[in-house]
């Protein structure tokens, strides 16, 4: 038969051949192979098929086939209800047994013609040279990344350990030997296979040791280690190995780190923040020095100069509330350092009287040049009382103080370090919330500038005052992007008091730097609005504590935006802000749980604040600070 279609291929054109064969309904893979396959047959075996194939010879392949075809015409005609096709229709009209005509429609046979040219392009594609070749290449390929290593050796990085054999790719060798020891190990336990399990438990510890050791031999030793636990996970798997044991066993590990991962993610956090909240040993040593010195210090040596200039409304005023000693020093020697005239610089320091003594001490010993400065404690300002403050009020209750101090609360990690930060100490003192006292503070002044006491002044700050706020209270930077630090990041706008009166999108402001004109603030009320929102709010559903959330509702629509380079928030917690970006700003924030006092400070931002400090001192220097 291939003799056959061979004669017919070489002795008729490519157009008969087409359609001769097509009328003996060929196969499509059969014409396709025949285009390839007559090279494969020398002229010697072609004449000889050409011979046999010869039509008039009755062996011939066509006499047989046409006595063949005769006999099946006779009797197919015999039998009228037999299926028969009725051709010259395309793929043909199929009549069944006392059926009618089923004819295929036009749609049909143009699906078999796209079909048909499919097949045939597909047929081309895989008969090309390049095609062949690319397969070989891709199968090569394949073949080489099959690893033929035996069953039981389990390690992930075998590979790099056979090419490198350095000493870190022995040690993640016998990690992962430690991984499926520990699964064998259990499986040997469970199986009451209690020789085994001891063999491994005993190889493990060897392991462990191995892995903490620092000796000059531990090479040496890692590698009989590895030779031996090899051995004895080879016997395990013999004896224990079942792939739907190994999986479970390794999935249930794999959970298990993940709870373990989570917890000490969380514990971490909460001991975060609370060695954030704390001041280092080295500062509270610092306060004890000055207050001790302070009380020793007579009467009439305690009085600050230039008090004259503490009224006096045509020079530079600074508002700083804070019980940090060396922090609030930074924060003035920055500033007048910075400054162009210091002289016209004027310094209003408030603080607790349990700091009082240190502050005063400090700034006595350490006079700020030219500038003036001045020390008071909150608890002097007899106006200052829970029955005219609503936060005093609340700070003083019995709940406050349940919601800060409840043991149960503070003992668990993981409501501690949910609440933590909400139950800052800093929230109990009345320092955080005198900003919002100023002009009760400060009478006689007309615009004073607010500093938090973890800034750092970089440039003279003079130009702020003569800034217009257009009629605004508070001159701040903006914080807020496409999508955060918007009021609805620290507002509740579940809460109707909210929702009604504020819009969520409304963009937020940075405290730390602001300038307030008090003329305008006596004129809005402000002290008194903000009275009103803290009453409302003093069973913590409007905002959790703080002062940030009060200070967006209290000068809502009340603040005038900065330009940015005045304030740069973030290096108490961004570690990837841009040195020149910080060069640039006139005042940078250690915003954060990252103080740069204490020792999670990020360490490429700490020159920036310790810069300002004179650590020969002697009282720095006894302390010991950052040693």
């Amino acid at each position: 038969m291939i003799g056959y279609r061979l004669h017919k291929r070489s002795s008729f054109d490519k157009e008969f051949f087409r359609n001769n064969f097509i009328d003996k309904d060929l196969n499509w893979r059969e014409r396709e192979a025949l285009k390839s396959v007559p090279s494969l047959f020398t002229k010697e075996i072609l004449d000889a098929i050409s011979a046999i194939t010869y039509s008039e010879n009755p062996l011939s392949l066509d006499s047989l086939r046409k006595n063949h075809s005769m006999d099946n015409s006779v009797h197919t005609s015999s039998e009228e209800n037999e299926d028969k096709m009725v051709p010259g229709f395309g793929h043909g009209t199929w009549i069944g047994k006392g059926s009618k005509a089923l004819n295929d429609t036009p749609e049909m046979l143009h699906e078999r013609s796209l079909r048909q040219e499919k097949r045939l392009e597909r047929a081309n594609e895989l008969m090309n040279d390049d095609s062949i070749q690319k397969f070989e290449k891709a199968a090569m390929a394949r073949s080489r990344s099959v690893d033929s290593a035996p069953l039981g050796n389990y390690t992930i990085w075998k590979n790099e350990y056979r090419r490198g054999k350095n000493f870190e790719d022995m040690l993640r060798l016998m990690q992962d030997q430690i991984i499926m020891a520990r699964v064998y190990s259990g499986l040997a336990k469970m199986t009451n296979n209690l020789a085994l399990h001891e063999e491994i438990e005993t190889q493990l510890m060897k392991l462990a040791w191995e892995e903490e050791s620092t000796d000059i031999d531990q090479q040496q030793r890692v590698l009989d280690s590895i030779r031996d636990m090899g051995q004895i996970l080879a016997r395990a798997h013999e004896q224990l190995y079942e792939c739907k044991l190994v999986t479970n066993k390794l999935r249930a590990m794999l959970q298990t780190v993940e709870e373990e991962l989570e917890n000490t993610q969380t514990y971490i956090t909460f001991l975060t923040q609370l060695a954030s909240k704390a001041l280092p040993d080295a500062i509270h040593c610092l306060t004890m020095r000055l207050t001790l010195e302070y009380h020793l210090l007579p009467l009439p040596m305690r009085n600050f100069p230039r008090r004259e200039n503490l009224e006096n409304p045509k020079l530079y005023h600074y508002a700083l509330f804070s019980d940090n000693v060396l922090a609030a020093s930074v924060v003035v020697n920055s500033t007048v350092m910075n400054a162009k005239d210091p002289s016209r610089h004027v310094f209003h320091l408030v603080t607790d009287k349990l700091n009082f003594g240190a502050m005063s001490m400090w700034f006595l010993l350490n006079p700020p040049g030219d500038a003036t400065i001045h020390v008071q404690r909150f608890e002097d300002f007899t106006w200052l009382n829970s029955s005219y403050s609503p936060v005093l009020r609340q700070l003083e209750s019995a709940a406050m103080k349940k919601f800060y101090f409840k043991t149960a609360r503070s003992e668990s990690v993981e409501s501690g370090s949910e609440n933590l930060k909400y139950r800052y100490p800093k929230y109990m003192s009345m320092l955080n919330h005198l900003r919002f006292y100023i002009p009760r503070i400060f009478p006689k002044l007309e615009k004073i500038l607010f500093l938090d006491d973890d800034v750092v002044v970089q440039k003279d700050l003079t130009p702020l005052w003569s800034i217009d706020l257009k009629g605004k209270v508070n001159g701040a930077v903006e914080t807020c992007g496409v999508t955060f630090h918007r009021l609805d990041t620290y507002l509740n706008f579940s809460d109707k008091h909210i929702s009604d009166n504020f819009d969520p999108k409304f963009c937020g402001w940075a405290y730390g730097m602001n300038i307030f004109d008090l003329k305008e603030w006596k004129k809005n009320n402000i002290t008194e609005t903000y009275h009103f929102w803290q009453n409302l709010n003093e069973n913590r559903t409007l905002w959790k504590l703080g002062t940030l959330p009060p200070g967006l509702i209290t000068f809502y629509n009340l603040t005038q935006p900065l330009q940015s380079k005045w304030h740069l928030l973030g290096l108490g917690y961004d570690k990837g802000i841009d040195a020149k970006k910080i060069e640039r700003s006139a005042v940078i924030h250690f915003n954060g749980h990252m103080k740069p006092w204490t020792e999670m400070g990020i360490s490429k931002y700490q020159p920036y604040w310790t810069k300002y400090i004179n650590f020969d001192h002697p009282y720095i220097f006894t302390c010991r600070l950052f040693e």
